[in-house]
This record gives structure tokens, sequence and C-alpha cells, in this order.
């Protein structure tokens, strides 16, 4: 029986200057088509694995040590050149501070245009983008009004939307979405996850969902992994995460929850979570 490989397998320990390991032996695997929750506190080291994937890390003047498999390639074994080659185009990172990553001074469509300039393949180099059916993708107004807007003339929903499609111009095959939700009220919040949810279905593009928000992860997410201390100490699907968390670390995150019929609701009917939460 042949096995298909992971989209992404990571295992790598990452740090900083100070030569404390921030990461040690994470191992997190993404399959196809698959949404990934990465739960984890403040400070665990959840957005330093979004950085380390990117290989984005050397650049905040931290190292990586170990392998990052990407559609059949280890990525740390690829020069910088080639890695601008995948960042943008096969995968691509959203933010959490979406009025932050615009630029200000950028009209959006611009923006819009240069992220697909910027990352545009050989094969795609005479074509452009169908900016209007990139804002359907995302509910936003398809029309060149809204596309003259600058940033500051954007709520934070809609701030949020237009970063998610930027990340979507190439139609990558991994969306790392890292506290994409964090600045949002819970409507919006909603919104959101509902559109991934969408995306992911639609496209059938990977996520990597990173949240210190376990309800939302639990909402989205077919399988979550639990970040401590930058260690994974469980993964599991959301519904044994949920129903049956073997580490202590996971319980304790689980008993935080202000809401205890949540299990209840989400599993009703052996109903997965992503099937029922948020659709």
């Amino acid at each position: 029986m042949s096995h298909t490989l992971p989209l992404l397998a990571v295992r790598f320990s990452a740090g900083y200057q100070s030569g404390v390991d921030v990461l040690r032996d994470c191992e997190l695997e993404v399959e196809r088509g698959e949404v990934v929750g990465l739960v984890g506190e403040s400070g665990s080291g959840k957005s330093t694995v979004a950085l380390a994937i990117m290989r984005l890390l050397e650049f905040r003047g931290g190292s990586v040590r170990g392998d990052v498999w990407f559609q059949g390639r280890n990525l740390m074994e690829l020069p910088e050149r080639q890695m601008r080659s995948v960042r943008g185009r096969d995968m691509a990172l959203v933010l959490q501070s979406p009025l932050s990553a615009l630029n200000p001074a950028m009209r959006i469509g611009s923006q819009l245009r240069e992220s697909w300039r910027v990352h545009r393949s050989r094969a795609t180099r005479d074509e452009s983008p169908d900016l209007a059916e990139l804002m359907e993708m995302v509910n936003l107004p398809s029309g060149g009004a809204f596309l003259e807007r600058y940033p500051r003339q954007l709520s934070v929903g809609q701030a949020q939307r237009v970063l998610i499609a930027m990340a979507l111009v190439h139609r990558p095959s991994l969306l790392i979405a890292d506290e994409p939700t964090s600045a949002l009220d819970a409507v919006i919040q909603s919104e959101i996850l509902k559109l991934l949810s969408e995306l992911n279905r639609q496209l059938g593009m990977s996520i990597l969902y990173i949240s210190h928000d376990l309800l939302a992860v639990g909402s989205l997410c077919h399988r979550i992994a639990i970040l401590q201390q930058g260690r994974i100490v469980e993964s599991n699907s959301s519904e044994e995460i949920f129903r049956n968390p073997q580490h202590f670390y996971t319980q304790t995150l689980l008993a935080a929850i202000p809401r205890p019929s949540f299990l209840e609701d989400t599993f009703a009917d052996g109903v997965t979570v992503c099937q029922e939460s948020v659709c």
C-alpha cells in the first residue's frame, strides 16, 4: 500500500540570540486539505512556529535547526532565492494585526496587484489577478470603488479579509493564519472563521490556524496540536481533544473554557466541529 506524504511535516528546534530555545523538537504535520489548529498560551512559541515554517525567523534574529518538509521538499535546504518562490505562492501567511500589515500609503487594489507581481512565476508572468473574483471569495465588495480605498478607510474586519485575499492571490496549497481574529470582536471573529472554513472546502486549501483560543480552534479545525513551552504535548482530532484529552496541560486549557455546554452542542449526533460550529 502506498503512503501519501503529508503536505507539511516539520520537526525542529528554534531560538533567538539569547541562546535559549523557544521551540524544542517541535513536531507537526498538516495533510492536504486539512485544517490543523495550533493552540498554546502567550509565550508558548506559536508565532515562532509560523515564522520557522516560512523561513522568516532568521530575519528576526532567530535560527532554526531541523527539517521543514513541504510538498516533498525540505525547505531548510533551499537557498533563500528559491525560498522566496515558495513564500506567497505555495504557502502564505496571514498575521494578527491587519491594519499594521497593510501599507497605509497604497490603495487596496494596488497592494493586491503588488502581491501578485512579487510572487508570480514564469508561467503566470503575463497574467493578471482577477481582483473582482478575489474580493467575492472573501466576501468584500468587488467594485472598483472599494479597491480604491486606503487601509485607514477600512474596518478591522475588512482589513483582515483584504489580508486573506492577498494571501489567496496565487491560490497557495497552505495558508498559515497566525492569530487572525485576535483583534476582532466576537461577531467578526465568527465571520472570519466561517470564511476560512469555506475557503478550505471550496479550494481544498490546507490551513494551519494558530491561536490561544481553544474554542475558536475547535470550531474550525479537523485536528488540534497543543503547544506548551515550546513542545507539542498532544495532537489528536478535535473531537478527541475535547472529549478525551490526555495531557494535563490540555485538560487545564479545557477546564478554563467558560462554556461547558460547548461539547454537547458541538459534537451532538457525531457531527464534527468544523462541519457544525461555524458552517
